[in-house]
């Protein structure tokens, strides 16, 4: 009897152990396995690397706004084949305004909208994308030119930026034509 208590003691034990560790025992008792992780702790970060270990641990937070007639972020898109030129401004009331050709329209964004892209704009991995990503072989390629946090990015998104890429697709969804 005590032996069959104790074996049960062990088993218990042992599972809060591997509980504590990330790791399940299996259905049968047996193997433990790994369990997803809720808590996001980021991986270790490369000491060759400590701007991009502090941006990869760092949070978004959304971008402050000083007032109404702010520009928190300038998309520019232009070229392709057909030569395209339309813009797309955030602006501090939440509203955002495209322009295409001579055609502007004045959006409102909803509560939502407006604190995701905000975020975007707060994304601390834009601060190690370069002032210019374009690939010197593609022709007919659409130019972006982002404005804000008081710099310039030009890209035609050829290169690898998630950041920059998450923003734009974002800022793509307000232009005509999406």
């Amino acid at each position: 009897m005590v032996l069959a208590r104790g074996s049960a003691v062990v088993t218990v034990c042992a599972t809060g152990v591997l509980a504590l560790a990330g790791c399940t025992s299996g259905e049968d008792g047996g193997t433990a396995e790994p369990t997803r992780s809720t808590t996001g702790t980021a991986a270790p970060a490369s000491p060759a690397s400590p701007s991009a270990s502090a941006t990869a641990a760092a949070s978004p937070t959304p971008v402050p706004v000083t007032g109404p007639g702010q520009k928190l972020v300038t998309m520019t898109v232009s070229g392709g084949f057909a030569g395209v030129r339309q813009e797309v401004v955030l602006l501090g009331d939440s509203t955002v305004r495209t322009t295409e050709e001579d055609k502007v329209e004045v959006s409102p964004a909803t509560k939502a909208e407006f604190t995701e892209l905000r975020t975007l704009l707060g994304d601390p991995a834009l601060e190690d994308v370069p002032g210019t990503a374009m690939s010197s072989g593609a022709a007919d390629m659409f130019q972006y030119t982002l404005r804000f946090d008081g710099r310039t990015v030009v890209t035609d998104r050829t290169s690898d930026g998630p950041a920059l890429d998450r923003l734009i697709d974002a800022l793509s969804e307000w232009l005509p034509g999406h």
